[in-house]
């Protein structure tokens, strides 16, 4: 699977860009058919705390996944996205084997 980063508005520190592949490198143990993950990380110009955004969108055979999370901290929000983005692969895959 090929990971394209895409940090709007900042710039990202040392060391997110491997979490984020570690993270999303787990969900290829539950498909084998992800072709690649889209991540924009973005940084809202607001006064609130919760001003960090993750938008992955993993792209698939079918139907693209796509997840945003908004949170403190960007590893929050990769955490709670991929969480999101494991029980919709799950979901999926319980669908086609339905069939």
């Amino acid at each position: 699977m090929t990971i394209n980063v895409q940090a709007v508005n900042f710039n990202t520190k040392p060391g997110l860009e491997e979490y984020l592949g570690k993270k999303l490198e787990k969900l290829e143990t539950l498909s084998d058919k992800i072709i690649s993950a889209q991540v924009f990380l973005k940084l809202e110009n607001t006064s609130e705390k919760s001003n960090k955004t993750v938008d992955i969108k993993l792209e698939v055979p079918g139907d693209d996944i796509v997840v945003s999370k908004t949170g403190q901290s960007f590893e929050e929000c990769i955490d709670l996205a991929v969480d999101t983005l494991k029980k919709l692969i799950i979901r999926k895959k319980e669908k086609v084997s339905d069939r």
